[in-house]
């Protein structure tokens, strides 16, 4: 792990919840991330308001083009969810530079630990220092179906 992934120019981030185009937002998610397919509006805006979010903007426009959320105490515990590139900026480094944000907000806060889940990511998060489970024995889930 290297330094910290900058943001490309002309893109800004900001943890103001009340930059982010939550329809925007929604969509991605609800419609192209296997995760969370389906996801209602609601569920989305009950998600948001629980949880720090990051938006990554284009500079001059103010166009979203990416956005993370952290479900956290602040005090020993994180959950990184819901990552998302915009197709138009993928290959940046826009998503290594936002997750790269999310370690360096959250490292003042003395966490043991933040989790992730992914499918197919483990490169770009490996890079930042998320590395597997060491005991994934000792994690548990409970699934409400």
């Amino acid at each position: 792990m290297t330094g910290t992934p900058r943001l490309p120019e002309g893109y800004d981030i900001s943890t103001d919840a009340s930059r982010l185009d939550v329809p925007r937002v929604h969509r991605w998610l609800s419609t192209d991330a296997y995760w969370a397919l389906g996801r209602s509006r609601a569920k989305q805006d009950a998600a948001i308001a629980g949880s720090l979010n990051f938006g990554v903007y284009e500079a001059v426009t103010g166009e979203q083009v990416a956005y993370a959320r952290v479900v956290t105490d602040r005090a020993t515990f994180a959950w990184l969810c819901d990552v998302y590139v915009d197709p138009s900026v993928r290959g940046k480094g826009v998503g290594t530079a936002l997750v790269a944000a999310v370690r360096e907000e959250l490292r003042p806060c003395g966490l043991r630990r933040i989790l992730l889940a992914t499918h197919d990511a483990h490169g770009v998060y490996a890079k930042l220092g998320f590395r597997p489970l060491e005991r994934p024995d000792h994690y548990m889930a409970l699934a409400f179906d």
